[in-house]
């Protein structure tokens, strides 16, 4: 397994509940983590809701000073954002966990990306950067809830660099019940971010929180 101990982790999109809860279990595993937002007080406010030595600062800071730099954005702000860290970025792994998602009456559904998926579309803006797909279903009220020691749940893994896949299946292992698992090339991480709109249905009907296992692995 990779060694990923004391690797620094920024989380651009870190003031919502999917960036704090990965903030606050990444932390907890005794990584420094930095919380990223255009406002460095709603950053730092997030940081200090989670504690455990987590600090916040303007997502240019989190994405010049962290080893690895998680994307947990509203999709409708990635494309942009990423666009305006281009530079910060270069040369890093960027874990993108972004889902492209509708609401209507009938629920979740998947919208369509031009690039083929927010990941694909990270890649086409960071062209010098290290692009891995990962961490879409992971529920965020697990994540946050301090009664939840133990997460049962494999995190697929998608990207294009064996070295980065690698460090980023032995990232999602420092969470206590978490397995990262290779998903296979980045081209196919649509399906990937695609899913989390059945597992909200799964959610939605069974008055759940469920994560997805893969078997004989």
């Amino acid at each position: 397994m990779t060694d990923v101990s004391g690797l620094s982790v920024g989380i651009l999109g870190g003031t919502g509940d999917q960036g704090k809860g990965l903030a606050r279990r990444f932390a907890l595993a005794g990584h420094p983590v930095v919380i990223g937002s255009r406002n460095a007080q709603r950053a730092q406010d997030a940081a200090d809701s989670i504690g455990s030595g987590t600090r916040g600062a303007e997502n240019h800071v989190v994405a010049t000073e962290t080893d690895i730099v998680i994307v947990a954005v509203p999709y409708e702000g990635h494309k942009a954002l990423l666009e305006s860290l281009r530079t910060e970025l270069a040369g890093k792994i960027v874990v993108d966990c972004v889902n492209p998602l509708g609401f209507d009456k009938q629920g979740a559904y998947a919208l369509k990306v031009e690039a083929g998926s927010a990941a694909q579309e990270a890649e086409q803006v960071l062209p010098d950067s290290r692009v891995v797909a990962a961490f879409h279903h992971v529920s965020a009220v697990t994540l946050l809830d301090p009664e939840v020691d133990k997460i049962d749940l494999d995190v697929l893994v998608l990207g294009d660099d064996r070295e980065a896949t690698d460090l980023v299946q032995a990232l999602a292992a420092v969470i206590p019940g978490v397995r990262g698992i290779y998903g296979g090339r980045l081209r196919n991480a649509h399906q990937v971010e695609a899913l989390t709109a059945n597992i909200i249905a799964v959610n939605r009907r069974y008055k759940a929180h469920a994560g997805i296992r893969i078997t004989d692995v």
